[in-house]
């Protein structure tokens, strides 16, 4: 279901985005490219694809933008995930696998950070 949700906004990404007609129990229909809105509309009951939902949400509060591409990458984290699980990885191991992987690209996006000052227009 995790990964249905992560497909079903992959293809709104993007300058050729695809928009997604939805309508909702109360018979409004609802035409949009934008993320937040389609996971917002979509009647999520999985317990993984939720917490798809609740990352988008997360990632528009915190950031305002990026609620579609956080979904995509999550859902591309799940298959990759799902094909070691399918190769006989134990869950642990992946799990630490992908836990290192964070702390790397954290370091390495700190190597290459560039300093702004607020105040320098």
């Amino acid at each position: 279901a995790a990964k249905a949700v992560a497909d079903a906004v992959r293809t709104s990404l993007g300058p050729k985005g695809l928009d997604k007609m939805i309508k909702q129990s109360d018979g409004s229909i609802t035409i949009t490219n934008d993320g937040a809105t389609i996971l917002k509309l979509m009647q999520v009951l999985h317990p993984a694809a939720k917490m798809f939902v609740h990352l988008s949400q997360a990632q528009d509060v915190e950031a305002g933008d990026g609620t579609t591409s956080v979904v995509v990458i999550a859902g591309s984290l799940l298959t990759a995930a799902e094909r070691l699980l399918q190769k006989g990885i134990h869950p642990a191991a992946i799990a630490d696998a992908f836990q290192a992987a964070a702390k790397k690209s954290c370091e390495m996006l700190q190597e290459i950070a560039v300093p702004v000052e607020l105040s320098d227009r």
